[in-house]
C-alpha cells in the first residue's frame, strides 16, 4: 500500500473537487458521480491509466463548471440556459456590453479575471485528482464519508448536466438543418404583387424591452397603461385607427436582433446559430419582398456602432447606423441617442432626396435598453435639432453602478424608460396624422425576469395608421385600440412576416395559409 497523503491535503483536495462540481450552488450536497470519480482515482493509483483519467477528468470537469457558470450568467441576463453551439458568438457582444457599462479597462480586467479563474480551476482540479490518485487505498475512508453525504440525495448531477448539454448540441444541429429546409421551401416567393395594397410609407418600430409586464404587473401597468390610454385618445381624435395584441418573442431578457430576424424572416430564430443561418440563406425577408414591390427599404439602427455587413443581406437598401443619424449630443451611457431624436431622424430620412418610392423601414428605439440610466425626457419636437439639447439629461441622474446596486431602483428606472419610449413613439405617430404612414409598433422581448417580474416571452404589438389599412389586421386577431384584453392569446412572432404579406397583397396572388 502506498503511503497515504497527509489528511489535511486530502481533505482540501476533496473539498475543492466538491466545490467545483456543485458550482454555482456551493451549499449543494456532493453527487454520486463525483464520489465514484474520487474512488476510481484512488484505486487507479500511480498507473498510466490513472494519469490518463486524471487528465480527461480535469478537462471534462473544467468544461462542465464553465458551462454551469455560463448558465448562471445567461439565466440572469437573458432568462435562458447557455447553448454551447449557438451562443459562443455572443462572447464578443458580452465584452462590448461590459466595456460600455464599466469601461474598457474594467472589461479587460473582467476578461483577464475570467481567464485566470478558469486556469486556477483547471490547475486546482488537476492537483486535487492527482492528490487522490497518489493517496493510496487508505484514503478510501474519507471518500466513503463523502459518499454518505451523497446518499442523502442520490443523483448524478455532473453526468446529467453533460448529457443534457450534448443533447442540446445535437438538437441545435438538427434545428439548423430544419431551418435551411424551411428557408428553401417558402411559398411567399410566389407572390407576384406583394404589398400592393399599401400606398404609403411603412414603419416597423421595435421598442426595446417592451413586454407583456407593462399590462399585467401593477408596478409597471399602472403607469404604462395610463400613458397608452392618453395616447389612444389623442390618436383617435387625430383620425388615426389603432389595433393591438400580443406576440410571442423568440427571446427573453436580451438579444433583440433575434426578434428582428424572426419578424422579418417568418421563422423562429431563437438563437445565434439560427440567426447566422438566416443571414447566410437566400430566404426573402419582409424587406426583400418590399423592395421587390417597389418600396425603398432602410434600417434605422441607432444601436449599431460597428460595421454590420449582414444588414445588406436582409433586404435593406440603406442601413443607417448611429453615426449616420446626425446626432451631435452626448450618449446616455450604452444608449447612443434618445428615441425622440431617432424618430426625428427617421422623418428626415422619409423626406430626403427625390426618390418617389414609398419607404419601408425598420426602426429600433433603444432608450429603454439597460442600464436604464439616465432617463430621457420629452422636449418640444421643434427643439430637437442636432440632439445637443439632450446633453443636460445625458449627465444627470445616478450612474449604472449606483442604479444596479439596488434591484428596486433598477425596476423603477426600467419602468420610467419604457414610459418615455411610449410617449415618444405615440407622440410621433400623432404628428403624422395629416398623411400617416402605416406604423407597426412591437416589443422585441421582455426584460430579464428579475427586472420585468414576468417570465413569459410575450410582447405587445400595436398597428397605427389609416383605418382602411389598420382594419386589415383584424384577421391577425388584433383588437381596436392600444390596450388588448388581458386574456388575449399571443400570436407567434414568426407568423408576422406572412401575416403582413397576406393582408396587404392583392388577394389573387396570395398563396393559402
Amino acid at each position: 500500500m502506498t503511503r497515504p497523503a497527509p489528511v489535511i491535503r486530502l481533505l482540501v483536495a476533496l473539498l475543492f473537487l466538491h466545490a467545483v462540481t456543485v458550482l454555482p450552488d456551493l451549499r449543494a450536497l456532493p453527487g454520486l458521480d463525483v464520489v465514484a470519480l474520487a474512488s476510481v482515482m484512488i484505486l487507479c493509483g500511480r498507473s498510466a491509466l490513472g494519469r490518463l483519467l486524471q487528465g480527461l477528468a480535469t478537462a471534462a470537469l473544467t468544461l462542465i463548471a464553465v458551462l454551469r457558470l455560463a448558465d448562471l450568467t445567461m439565466g440572469e441576463s437573458l432568462g435562458r440556459t447557455f447553448n454551447p453551439i449557438a451562443d459562443l458568438p455572443l462572447i464578443d457582444a458580452l465584452i462590448r456590453l461590459l466595456a460600455s457599462t464599466i469601461g474598457v479597462a474594467g472589461a479587460i480586467a473582467a476578461c483577464i479575471a475570467a481567464l485566470l479563474g478558469m486556469a486556477v480551476m483547471m490547475l486546482g482540479l488537476w492537483w486535487s485528482l492527482g492528490t487522490l490518485r497518489r493517496a493510496g487505498t487508505g484514503a478510501i475512508l474519507p471518500v466513503l464519508g463523502l459518499a454518505g453525504l451523497a446518499a442523502i440525495n442520490p443523483a448524478l448531477p455532473n453526468l446529467g448536466f453533460a448529457r443534457d448539454r450534448i443533447q442540446l448540441a445535437a438538437r441545435t444541429v438538427t434545428q439548423l438543418a430544419d431551418f435551411r429546409r424551411q428557408s428553401a421551401e417558402d411559398p411567399m416567393r410566389q407572390l407576384s404583387s406583394p404589398l400592393s395594397l399599401i400606398d404609403r410609407d411603412v414603419l416597423v418600430v421595435f421598442l426595446e424591452s417592451y413586454g407583456r409586464t407593462s399590462f399585467d404587473t401593477p408596478f409597471y401597468a399602472d403607469l404604462h397603461m395610463a400613458t397608452l390610454r392618453q395616447a389612444q385618445t389623442r390618436l383617435s381624435d387625430a383620425g388615426l385607427a389603432m389595433r393591438s395584441g400580443f406576440l410571442t418573442s423568440p427571446t427573453h431578457g436580451g438579444q433583440s436582433w433575434l426578434a428582428h430576424a424572426t419578424f422579418m424572416n417568418g421563422l423562429d430564430i431563437s438563437d445565434q446559430t439560427r440567426y447566422q443561418a438566416s443571414v447566410a440563406s437566400d430566404r426573402w425577408t419582409l424587406f426583400d419582398h418590399a423592395r421587390h414591390a417597389g418600396f425603398r427599404t432602410a434600417a434605422v439602427m441607432p444601436a449599431i456602432t460597428r460595421p454590420w455587413p449582414e444588414g445588406t443581406r436582409m433586404g435593406f437598401d440603406d442601413v443607417l447606423a448611429a453615426d449616420d443619424l446626425g446626432y451631435r449630443g452626448e450618449p446616455y451611457n450604452w444608449v447612443t441617442m434618445p428615441d425622440q431624436f431617432t424618430l426625428t431622424a427617421t422623418d428626415r430620412i422619409r423626406a430626403a432626396g427625390d426618390d418617389p418610392r414609398p419607404l419601408f423601414t425598420q426602426v429600433a428605439l433603444i432608450s429603454s435598453h439597460a442600464p436604464w440610466t439616465p432617463i430621457a425626457r420629452m422636449i418640444p419636437w421643434d427643439q430637437v435639432g442636432d440632439g445637443s439639447v439632450f446633453d443636460a439629461r445625458a449627465t444627470a441622474g445616478p450612474t449604472p453602478r449606483e442604479v444596479w446596486a439596488d434591484r428596486e431602483t433598477v425596476r423603477q428606472h426600467y419602468r420610467d424608460s419604457i414610459d418615455y419610449t411610449l410617449q415618444a413613439v405615440t407622440e410621433y405617430a400623432g404628428r403624422q396624422a395629416q398623411d400617416p404612414p402605416l406604423m407597426i409598433l412591437l416589443g422585441d422581448h421582455q426584460a430579464a425576469s428579475s427586472i420585468g417580474l414576468d417570465e413569459r416571452r410575450q410582447v405587445p404589438i400595436h398597428v397605427i395608421g389609416p383605418a382602411d389599412l389598420v382594419t386589415r389586421t383584424a384577421e391577425w386577431g388584433l383588437v381596436p385600440g392600444l390596450i388588448p384584453p388581458a386574456d388575449m392569446a399571443p400570436i407567434p412572432m414568426e407568423a408576422m412576416r406572412d401575416n403582413v404579406l397576406r393582408s396587404f397583397s392583392a388577394p389573387d396572388h396570395v398563396p393559402p395559409a
